[in-house]
């Protein structure tokens, strides 16, 4: 089961969503170009490596447009697609790319402290998006999610609330930044990028929201069929 959008219309273009998934894009075909040995370098020059000095510079910024691989890029661009567009439009274009960048720097900078040794690169989008879904969690409470289930031969779409989705979701990188921090492993996942990045989302959605946007009442959620 995975998210495919939300239900509320983007009363504006999201052309710093389009761009940032554009960009991401970009970076990820110029890696495919790159031998094995190449890329292993690029991704040490651009990624955060926490046992490294120096990792207090630029690579925060540059390591949120290197991505692992296909999987990797895809569902991060696929969460930012969903999420991105209505926090765009609540915070306004200008503020929504500062927004992004300078939350995908601060979880950078969290995952780092709580793994001071790592010698693996940090890299990826993942940080800044989900700074983006915490401010849509404060901001939209009462929008839905739809969910891709597919079992098989059985597919369905079902809708959730945005806040049940994105609760679990907290609540998973919580448990495996717990699990990773107890084992000394984190498996290739920035739990605790995550964690800070949701967590200064939600903290600034409704601060850097603009008031004139405030009002959402032009939306109506949908609501089921009555039986007749």
């Amino acid at each position: 089961m995975f998210p495919l959008r939300d239900v509320i219309p983007s009363r504006t273009t999201p052309f710093v969503t389009f761009s940032l998934i554009i960009a991401n894009g970009l970076v990820f075909l110029y890696q495919l170009t790159l031998t094995s040995g190449q890329l292993n370098a690029f991704v040490a020059a651009t990624g955060i490596v926490p046992a490294e000095t120096g990792w207090l510079s630029v690579r925060l910024l540059s390591s949120m447009f290197v991505h692992a691989g296909p999987s990797h890029l895809i569902s991060n661009m696929l969460f930012l697609w969903i999420f991105g567009d209505n926090v765009e439009d609540r915070f306004g274009h200008g503020r929504y790319l500062t927004f992004y960048l300078l939350a995908g720097m601060a979880a950078g900078v969290a995952q780092a402290l709580a793994v001071p040794n790592a010698l693996v690169p940090i890299i990826g989008a993942s940080g800044a998006i989900a700074a983006v879904m915490g401010a849509y969690f404060v901001l939209f409470p009462k929008s839905r999610v739809v969910m891709l289930i597919w079992l098989v031969f059985y597919i369905d779409f079902v809708e959730i609330p945005a806040v049940l989705f994105l609760g679990f979701w907290f609540l998973f990188q919580f448990l495996g930044g717990i699990g990773s921090a107890a084992s000394a492993v984190s498996g290739g996942i920035a739990f605790f990028a995550h964690l800070g990045g949701f967590v200064t989302g939600a903290a600034l959605g409704r601060v850097l929201a603009r008031p004139e946007r405030a009002d959402v009442s032009w939306w109506d959620p949908p609501k089921p069929p009555s039986d007749l």
